[in-house]
């Protein structure tokens, strides 16, 4: 471990993650105890165009409509699996 809890990660893991210098990581410890690493150094604009663009755009009352029923689902507990 480097200082300010920085630590040195394996080269393979970070050609693996695509991780540069000053990229943050973030590990996430398993009920079983198992640990996961994942790369958080995308920038949310490098998403853009990764899904297809919609057959039409939604109208503001459509949108409304979507988040009262959404808020009324989880109200009631119906978005729980």
């Amino acid at each position: 471990m480097t200082s300010k809890g920085q630590i040195t990660v394996p080269k393979d893991v970070r050609l693996k993650l695509n991780l540069k210098p000053g990229d943050r990581v973030l590990f996430i410890v398993e009920d079983d105890g198992a640990v996961r690493m994942r790369a958080v150094n995308k920038d949310i604009s490098s998403l853009i165009g990764i899904l297809p663009r919609p057959k039409r755009a939604a109208t503001l009352e459509e949108i409304e409509e979507a988040i009262q029923r959404a808020a009324v689902a989880s109200a009631l507990g119906h978005d729980r699996d």
